[in-house]
């Protein structure tokens, strides 16, 4: 047995009070962890200490970069098919600085880039000057496709570079070129709606509905083009419009352009004649003239007008393209297209009422659509409204407005007497519908839905009959100005407008073609009736279908054809009497109807007589605006040009 000795002893004792030490340390330890544990539980998870607005605002990092606007919104037709779209795109472009051999860079690139100049990339790169000399930022290409963005990556050349960005697209090329416009390099709007909704397509995300039939305007575009071809057209310009919202369903203007290369058209192919382009009317005008007589009561479409020879106006004369020397009714007059007739009617109504009718119609201001620019519309000046320009005006002549501008103040004739706004923006059939203006009363646009019927049927307009549909029209045949304000020799616009189905108008449909010439098909004649008629019966053919209105059987249309007709020599209701032979002026005439027929006039009518009176020069247009205050062109040719003061006749258009 072993000997247990005094420093053994002390020894275990040291060692059980270190032991106890330790022991004491270990439980403190766990305790101070336990304390820590439940003060952080309690900061944490029981009452956390939130930091102060201050405290968060001064660890938020400062944002120097605003978030990017959203992309140019899309545009679409009324059906939703798309217009026009904004896709990603590159361009490429260079630091100069960074590029060590530009001019093996330039060959590079110029393999990668068809069409690119080697000599011009290796100036910009800074080919031939130090580094530390050139340019920092220089633009190689602003426009890559796909395929070039990708043979450019592939050649890895330092200091070349790609720069992200919107590429405009236009799926359909040129279909509604002059309605859509285009855009320029950064898509920016440069024409059309483009241009006018270009802060709004810019800000708002969602698309942009247009009016526009994308499959109608198709169907326009190839029959216009199909007759500028036939008749070696200049130009030419086709409308179709909804007569109770004044929506555009499709509108053409040839030459027209592929809107992705806008910016490479030709200004001539850049240019709307259906929005920009004034033209005399012609024969067509000869709507707003009957209208304008009909509602103002002074005149019924019953009444009778001497039209059996010219009228003169000191040493010039209005004629008839084939005159039949006889009294001929309303009905007539607008059937065979009489200027002799219109005129008669003019003068009767006077000045005051055709200046307020014009007036009523827009003719007097641009034109309020959604469209840069409409112009303003040129015209006599109104204080000298003489006798002259009264009787030429009627028919058309010494008056230009545009295509749509006409088609716009033709929906009142058709729809009842209301007139809308043109417009390029959808209409939406549950929403707010558009607030017209009466222009004429009902049985006015009753009365003229007839005669446009009786013009189709059996007169000037035959060419623009369609199977299965009552059509209703007017035929319009217009001498052209000449660079030196004169009417050029035997060259016309030819033009028809047209409304379907007459028994319940829904569509306006204008063609006008620019200078056609005369083919085995057209007799030798340039007329409307020739010329465009038979290009607007194919449009109403073919678009019919599609837009619901289908043709009726032969013997409901034969019924429509009698209902929506009147007699082209009719007799006054009973107690009514007719203007005629031994009654040719009613009691409100103007002077000058008394004084086209030698007469003295009343003193009453004397009064409202223009100041121009008998003495009036040939009429000239003149726009309204002072900054535009230059001749268009005479009323009356000279005597010299072997041309008579007419519009170039209508016996077949």
């Amino acid at each position: 047995m072993g000997r247990i000795t005094s420093p053994d002893l002390n020894q275990r004792a040291v060692l059980e009070r270190t032991r106890g030490r330790l022991v004491m340390l270990a439980f403190l330890f766990v305790g101070l962890f336990c304390l820590l544990a439940l003060k952080l539980t309690w900061a944490t998870i029981i009452d956390p200490i939130h930091p102060s607005p201050a405290q968060i605002a001064a660890m938020t990092p400062k944002l120097n970069v605003t978030p990017p606007p959203p992309g140019r919104a899309d545009i679409v037709d009324r059906n939703g098919t798309i217009l026009a779209v904004s896709l990603p795109g590159a361009s490429l472009y260079a630091n100069p600085q960074q590029v060590p051999d530009p001019q093996a860079a330039a060959v590079l690139l110029a393999n990668a880039l068809p069409g690119a100049d080697p000599a011009w990339l290796a100036r910009a790169m800074g080919a031939g000057v130090t580094p530390s000399k050139r340019k920092e930022f220089v633009y190689l290409d602003r426009r890559l496709t796909p395929q070039e963005e990708l043979a450019v990556n592939s050649l890895g050349i330092p200091g070349v570079y790609f720069e992200s960005r919107e590429e405009r697209h236009y799926p359909d090329g040129n279909l509604a070129a002059h309605i859509l416009g285009g855009v320029n390099i950064d898509s920016s709007g440069l024409a059309g709606v483009e241009k006018y909704f270009n802060n709004r397509l810019k800000t708002n995300p969602h698309p942009l509905q247009l009016s526009i039939d994308a499959g109608i305007q198709s169907i326009v575009h190839d029959e216009l083009a199909a007759a500028v071809k036939e008749f070696q057209a200049p130009g030419a310009c086709a409308i179709v419009m909804n007569v109770h919202t004044g929506e555009v369903l499709a509108m053409v203007s040839l030459p027209d352009y592929d809107v992705n290369d806008y910016r490479d058209a030709a200004p001539n192919n850049q240019f709307d004649r259906c929005v920009n382009g004034l033209y005399e009317p012609g024969s067509v005008f000869k709507l707003q003239t009957i209208s304008m007589a009909l509602n103002s009561g002074i005149i019924h479409w019953w009444d009778y007008f001497n039209t059996t020879h010219p009228l003169r106006v000191g040493r010039f004369e209005i004629t008839d393209f084939e005159p039949v020397h006889t009294w001929m009714a309303v009905p007539e007059i607008l059937n065979v297209s009489s200027n002799i007739g219109a005129s008669r009617i003019a003068t009767i109504l006077g000045p005051k009422i055709e200046q307020s009718w014009y007036n009523k119609q827009g003719f007097f201001k641009p034109l309020n659509v959604q469209l840069p620019g409409p112009p303003v519309p040129l015209f006599p000046p109104k204080s000298d409204w003489g006798l002259a320009t009264t009787m030429t005006v009627s028919f058309g002549a010494g008056i230009a407005i545009s295509p749509l501008q006409l088609v716009t103040a033709t929906i009142p004739v058709v729809n009842g007497g209301i007139r809308y706004s043109a417009t390029l923006l959808k209409v939406d059939p549950n929403g707010p519908q558009p607030q017209g203006v009466r222009i004429m009363k009902q049985h006015t646009s009753d009365i003229m839905r007839k005669l446009m019927t009786n013009v189709v049927l059996f007169g000037t307009g035959q060419y623009a009959a369609v199977p299965g549909y009552v059509v209703g029209g007017k035929t319009g045949t217009a001498q052209v100005v000449g660079p030196n304000g004169r009417y050029l020799h035997h060259t016309n616009n030819a033009s028809f407008m047209a409304a379907f189905p007459m028994q319940d108008p829904q569509y306006l449909v204008y063609v006008l073609v620019m200078q056609p010439k005369p083919d085995a098909s057209t007799h030798g004649f340039t007329t409307g009736g020739y010329i465009a008629a038979p290009t607007v019966s194919r449009i109403i053919a073919r678009m019919g279908p599609m837009l619901g209105i289908m043709p009726s059987s032969g013997d409901e249309l034969a019924a429509l054809d009698t209902q929506l007709t009147v007699p082209l020599s009719p007799s006054p209701p009973p107690g009514q009497h007719a203007l005629g032979p031994g009654n040719p002026l009613p009691p409100q005439a103007n002077a000058f109807a008394y004084e086209l027929m030698g007469k003295k006039p009343p003193e009453a009518a004397a009064g409202s007589q223009s100041a121009g009176g008998a003495r009036e020069q040939p009429a000239v247009l003149k726009s309204s605006s002072r900054a535009h205050n230059r001749i268009m062109a005479p009323v009356y040719p000279t005597l010299n040009n072997n041309m008579t003061a007419r519009d170039t006749g209508d016996e077949h258009g």
